[in-house]
């Protein structure tokens, strides 16, 4: 049976090929994007084409994490059209390049305020519905940055999507006696098939900038050039849509609680193994093992 899917930043990306290959799974899904009225109304009549072309139940909602009345909006459209809310996918996210000292304070609160407390707004308008049903399953799109292989200039995306992954594991412990199960996807380097990279944002301070390049001249030409060399023949962005496709037609209960996607192998998933399995040996050790799966209490 389908389930009503909501997913954050479906405009682009892996947003949007996830919730085509969601919607061509048989589900109804609601593709989350701001400004669906205006810069983005082309993104809201192509996922309208794809559904007609398609056969599938593919909605777009507006949806701009920034905002917590958005978010709530969001939430309450899906729950006047759906008798349930199954799936919550967090997947906006925005990236941000350049010499770490160069970004004001304020630039990087702005990296986090899309990347961190954009999953905290959309949770607050969607969890009292899925906590209400006893029932449901909230997905992260992490990055494998947050503990493999870092390369330098993408330090306030890195931090910011490193925070968003704690934020998830500590959630994951906090939902599951709402029978909420979580499961995060981490993505490796894509240099090709999505445009992070050229949508990303720059440092105003030029000057500082400036002073980095006599000694760093190059730098993302040459991180990009390598990542893409590091990457097999094979390697496609659709894989990622292809892995949240598979976790959430897992049975409930069953579904893996971190999935790896990554076509570079930047040493992410052997350190992840090693935490996850450090996380559930404490849960245990202080008595708390029934929150590393979803149930419901008697």
């Amino acid at each position: 049976m389908g389930k009503t899917i909501v997913i954050t930043g479906a405009g682009s990306g892996f947003g949007a090929l996830a919730a085509r290959a969601l919607a061509r799974a048989g589900h109804t899904v609601y593709a989350g994007m701001r400004d669906t009225t205006g810069r983005n109304a082309s993104r809201v009549t192509e996922a309208a084409g794809y559904a007609a072309e398609h056969g599938v139940d593919l909605r777009t909602v507006e949806l701009d994490v920034l905002s917590q009345e958005s978010a709530d909006a969001a939430i309450a459209t899906v729950l006047g059209e759906r008798p349930t809310l199954d799936v919550l996918i967090h997947n906006a996210g925005h990236m941000v390049t350049g010499p770490s000292e160069a970004f004001t304070p304020e630039e990087i609160a702005a990296v986090y305020d899309t990347n961190v407390l954009g999953t905290q707004r959309v949770n607050r308008a969607a969890l009292p519905r899925l906590r209400a049903q006893r029932d449901g399953l909230v997905l992260w799109v992490g990055s494998t940055s947050t503990k493999g292989g870092t390369p330098p200039y993408l330090a306030p995306y890195f931090a910011a999507k490193a925070a968003m992954d704690a934020f998830a594991v500590s959630y994951a412990a906090e939902l599951a006696r709402f029978n909420i199960e979580t499961s995060i996807v981490v993505p490796g380097s894509f240099t090709s098939g999505t445009n992070h990279f050229a949508t990303g944002g720059h440092p105003a301070d030029e000057s500082t900038v400036k002073m980095y390049d006599e000694r760093y001249a190059g730098l993302m030409d040459q991180v990009s050039q390598r990542l893409a060399a590091l990457a097999p023949a094979d390697a496609d962005v659709s894989q990622v849509a292809d892995a949240i496709v598979r976790i959430v037609d897992t049975p409930h209960g069953q579904r893996p609680f971190r999935v790896h996607v990554d076509p570079a192998g930047d040493g992410s998933e052997e350190v992840s193994d090693v935490a996850d399995r450090v996380r559930a040996e404490f849960l245990g050790r202080i008595g708390l093992e029934d929150l590393l799966v979803p149930h419901t209490q008697a």
